[in-house]
């Protein structure tokens, strides 16, 4: 296994900083959106996914922009930055494929199964991303992976029984949707993401030392 260098340490800081800043950058994109609805007097749900009706395929691109309330948003937002820095920082390279798979995957299996109403918010993305992080950490079993497994079901480990239906007004199908597509991408992609560096301690340099040393004496 690759040894962690100081250099790894400063690049894997650098990545985890940028992995937060974009998972925030795209939570505040959708604060903005229900801020210019609420201050326009608009009203973005027609703008949601409704099954099985042409008009409602615009859904599958606009929903996970759209809330219906402040409430509603501010239920996605931790979750958001929390679930997406966490699976940009450990897995960047499959975040690439599971991200769009997610957000489209997921909005056309609503279109094609759920009831018959507008499914509106970014839980289909969350669910995506959450059953992803968990069930990678299993087949993968490194260091970094179980870690990342672990914190995420720690803090939204409740969440998973969020793909049952539950209340009437929550779009259990977004959830499971989403859940299902991070569940089979994570056994696709779980070696598309190198192991992380394993970290050098100081007296594993010191042993390593003494080796190059020693070795004329032995020959």
């Amino acid at each position: 296994m690759d040894i962690l260098t100081q250099a790894d340490a400063t690049t894997d800081t650098r990545r985890l900083r940028i992995a937060f800043a974009v998972a925030v950058a795209f939570a505040l994109l959708l604060w903005v959106v229900k801020l210019v609805e609420v201050a326009g007097g608009f009203d973005f749900s027609r703008f949601g996914i409704y099954p099985q009706s042409v008009n409602g395929l615009v859904g599958i691109l606009c929903a996970p922009l759209v809330h219906a309330s402040f409430a509603h948003l501010f239920a996605n937002t931790a979750p958001l930055i929390v679930i997406g820095a966490m699976l940009l920082y450990g897995y960047p390279r499959a975040a690439k494929v599971l991200l769009p798979a997610v957000y489209l995957g997921g909005g056309a299996g609503v279109w094609l199964f759920a009831r018959e109403s507008y499914h509106i918010g970014a839980s289909g993305l969350v669910f995506g991303m959450l059953f992803f992080v968990l069930t990678i950490g299993v087949l993968r079993w490194d260091r970094r992976a179980i870690a990342l497994s672990l914190v995420i079901f720690f803090l939204y480990g409740g969440m998973i029984w969020g793909i049952l239906p539950a209340a009437e007004e929550i779009s259990f199908e977004s959830h499971l949707s989403g859940a299902s597509i991070g569940m089979v991408l994570a056994f696709l992609l779980r070696q598309r993401d190198p192991e992380p560096p394993r970290k050098q301690y100081s007296w594993e340099r010191e042993e390593l030392e003494d080796d190059d040393n020693d070795w004329p004496d032995r020959l």
